[in-house]
């Protein structure tokens, strides 16, 4: 779990300052390495790559979707304007490694998923602007929406992240007892 959650700040400060910094390659080439060790360590690796497919889609639409209404510009992407960065997406993608390991734990405690969600959303954007990686333009309506999306996508991915666990626990047949 430590390395999990290292391996995210590791790849989450590459791909911030990274960006911030005219580099916004830094970000993935850091991120995918990370990304890949963690698919080969799951136990069930065909699960793990869908829910990595399935969180990149949902977190890139919505940050796309952010980027369309003008709320967030980012700068030195390398990108056109209007496409969202390549280290965003390495991020989705990061931030889905900590699903199944370091933030397992919130699958059962939705109203704190959604606390989490709620406050965390917001920290981190606001995080990537204080950095120098983005730009918040529409503030006040941006920071109630990243709010209320990330209060819905937290325990959602968390509840997607349960159906596609590469890192279930192995049921061993053996101390199995039968009554």
């Amino acid at each position: 779990m430590l390395i999990n959650f290292l391996g995210f700040q590791l790849g989450w400060f590459s791909c911030v300052l990274g960006a911030a910094h005219g580099m916004p390659w830094l970000g993935p080439l850091i991120t995918l390495p990370i990304v890949a060790l963690h698919v080969a360590s799951a136990r069930i690796i065909r699960a793990e790559l869908l829910l990595l497919t399935i969180v990149t889609l949902i977190g890139s639409v919505f940050d796309q979707l952010l980027l369309l209404q003008g709320w967030i510009q980012y700068p030195a992407s390398g990108w056109p304007a209007t496409l969202l960065p390549i280290w965003m997406v390495a991020l989705w993608m990061l931030f889905c490694t900590t699903l199944n390991v370091s933030l397992r734990w919130m699958r059962l405690h939705t109203l704190t998923a959604m606390i989490f969600g709620f406050m965390g959303g917001p920290l981190a954007y606001l995080g990537g602007q204080r950095l120098g990686a983005m730009i918040l333009v529409e503030p006040k309506p941006l920071i109630l929406t990243l709010a209320l999306g990330w209060g819905l996508l937290m325990p959602a991915l968390l509840w997607i992240s349960k159906r596609f666990d590469g890192y279930a626990p192995v049921l061993n047949v053996e101390t199995v007892q039968v009554v």
